[in-house]
């Protein structure tokens, strides 16, 4: 396992479509381990595979506090969202900013593990934050666009 370099601010990258993983091999493999270390190591909850310059739908997200919860996803895509949460959100591809992001509270999930089988994660308040924010890097979108103006409970004294 590595610990890769994640790109920042206007990498090309970052604004790119990934393309769909097609075989479940050892460089995937690689791919979700150098991942998973490079999102633990930079202390963050998600890492998509665009941030760390390969344009394959791959995702790592570890919301849980103890940082044993890792779940990867080959190929993800959300089939189902419902209800509404609002507050502040970050991303390691932008150090230091954050910003006001109103998304689902409920995402639902379908993708692969990294030996092909497919599965099903529903994801609630943060969970479903961390889905939707790094299946949107997928699709070559990132958390700014959907930024808007802080509510008076997030604003800073």
């Amino acid at each position: 396992m590595a610990v890769r370099k994640i790109k920042t601010g206007d990498a090309e990258c970052l604004y790119k479509a990934a393309k769909p993983v097609k075989a479940f091999d050892n460089k995937l493999a690689e791919l979700l381990d150098d991942m998973a270390e490079t999102m633990y190591k930079a202390d963050g909850c998600g890492l998509a595979a665009p941030q760390v310059g390969v344009l394959r739908r791959v995702v790592v997200i570890d919301c849980s506090e103890e940082r044993d919860g890792l779940i990867e996803a080959v190929n993800p895509e959300i089939i189902e969202t419902s209800g509404e949460q609002g507050g502040m959100e970050g991303c390691l591809s932008f150090p230091n900013e954050t910003g006001y992001v109103i998304r689902p509270n409920v995402a639902v999930m379908r993708a692969f593990d990294r030996n092909g089988n497919q599965f099903e994660l529903r994801g609630e308040g943060l969970l479903a934050r961390a889905m939707l924010h790094e299946c949107d890097h997928l699709d070559g979108k990132v958390y700014k666009r959907l930024v808007i103006p802080t509510p008076d409970e997030y604003k800073e004294d």
